[in-house]
């Protein structure tokens, strides 16, 4: 018991002692290696996150649209919505296509 207190006494003034750096042997560092822990794994996920999003925006920019296939879409939905009847439907279907 003595040399604990001559340990945390040192030479006769109160200091921190051993281990107080890091909260003591019973502190919460523990609980700042999990907090450094998340912190990496939030920033690494917020990195491949932002790669992929890069990723797929300029995949849809090179890409562009395909004018025969939104022309052929708007043909349909047009039909669907009752705008065109079928004669006039397969004729510019006919036509898109030649």
């Amino acid at each position: 018991m003595e040399d604990l207190l001559i340990q945390w006494r040192g030479n006769g003034d109160w200091h921190m002692g051993p281990g107080m750096m890091d909260w003591g042997y019973y502190g919460l560092s523990w609980f700042w290696h999990i907090i450094m822990i998340v912190f990496w794994i939030a920033i690494i996920v917020g990195i491949v996150f932002l790669i992929r999003w890069l990723i797929l925006s300029t995949r849809n920019v090179t890409k562009g649209p395909n004018r025969e296939d939104s022309a052929l879409e708007i043909l349909r939905k047009r039909y669907a919505q009752g705008e065109i009847n079928k004669e006039e439907f397969e004729e510019k279907k006919r036509d898109l296509q030649a």
